[in-house]
């Protein structure tokens, strides 16, 4: 008798990449809002400039490279490379900072590694840390919360500022500021205490004005990436429970030096790195015990550079130097295959998460 038996795989996940690539534009959306709420539209014009330069560069690489370009244009992992690319962005950074950002994240970050899944570093952080390496004064010059200036950068006002320059706005320098986190550390730096620097009108109940509801929507985001099973729970918890404790731990000892734990959380990259920047597949852990090291490694490197490093967020790097550990982790956190001994080697298991990259 003829036995129906099915050929392996055996089991499908129940995700596309393009219907991954959705859900996490579905869960960007709040904070989207958010963010145009606060800082004006300058981040839109940045979005269609990213997208439009991100699915170009993707086309123009995949020809080089002599792969199908429909298919991997398509499936949604440039545009969402080049939106959080921008969510990184000062909203009325100059034009070709996005170009240039999002070209290195498609080509060198992405393709030369060779292409979707195979990347070891997170793209968009890849191209933000250029950025801010090589260009550091347009990349430092953020709006402050029209809460706070008053002032509310229309869509002609950012085009005109993000295409031709501030010259001859006369309300730049009150619609521009330091942000908390870099306020927060220049002040620290003149031997001001914490409750005297939180007293400024940028903060707000418990982060920057602004930039604590920003991280709600982040979070809301995520709370329903989780729920779609998207991505699991083990990074985000891992990653902002270490950055939470240490903060804690510090501003126990130390309360004159250390800001609270909530405006770790809430005043910059924190949220969004951990729902959406380090749960990428592509260039995270695998195991979930994999998961609970790199998670806990970014938020412990993102506090030691924040509090003691040369920038006042440490999100991006923090990332980008757990991916070059994600090799090792996985290697001595493979889980144990059934029916066989320990395996050891980092081509084990990989491939499960490069499946649906968003790299």
């Amino acid at each position: 008798m003829a036995l129906n038996r099915p050929i392996a795989p055996l089991v499908h996940g129940d995700h596309s990449v393009r219907g991954v690539m959705v859900k996490v534009l579905y869960a960007l959306v709040p904070a989207l809002l958010v963010y145009v709420g606060f800082f004006g539209f300058g981040i839109l014009i940045h979005m269609v400039l990213a997208v439009v330069v991100a699915v170009a560069a993707e086309a123009v690489m995949l020809r080089l490279r002599g792969r199908p370009v429909r298919p991997f244009v398509t499936d949604g992992s440039a545009p969402v490379t080049a939106m959080l690319l921008c969510f990184a962005l000062p909203p009325l950074a100059p034009w070709w900072v996005t170009v240039v950002g999002v070209l290195f994240a498609i080509v060198v970050a992405k393709h030369l590694y060779g292409g979707l899944g195979n990347n070891p570093f997170n793209p968009a952080m890849a191209g933000y840390v250029l950025l801010l390496v090589s260009f550091p004064l347009p990349m430092t010059t953020w709006p402050v919360a029209f809460t706070v200036s008053g002032e509310y950068p229309g869509p002609l006002v950012s085009a005109a500022i993000i295409f031709l320059g501030p010259d001859g706005v006369a309300s730049w320098d009150a619609i521009t500021g330091a942000t908390p986190l870099d306020l927060m550390k220049t002040q620290l730096g003149l031997n001001q205490v914490v409750p005297e620097i939180a007293a400024h009108p940028v903060f707000g109940d418990f982060g920057g004005k602004g930039w604590e509801w920003l991280a709600n929507a982040f979070f809301l985001g995520g709370l329903w990436l989780l729920y779609k099973k998207v991505i699991t729970w083990h990074i985000p918890v891992a990653m902002l429970g270490s950055l939470f404790i240490m903060s804690l731990g510090f501003a126990a000892l130390d309360p004159g030096s250390h800001p609270s734990p909530l405006f770790h959380l809430f005043s910059g990259g924190a949220m969004i790195g951990a729902f959406f920047i380090a749960t990428d597949p592509v260039s995270a852990a695998t195991s979930p015990r994999g998961r609970l090291i790199y998670g806990a490694g970014i938020g412990i490197l993102t506090f030691v550079i924040r509090t003691w490093g040369g920038y006042p967020d440490g999100v991006a790097f923090a990332v980008l130097l757990m991916n070059m550990m994600v090799p090792t982790i996985d290697y001595y956190t493979k889980p144990r295959v059934f029916g066989h001994g320990p395996q050891h080697g980092p081509e084990h298991g990989r491939d499960h998460g490069r499946d649906h990259g968003r790299g």
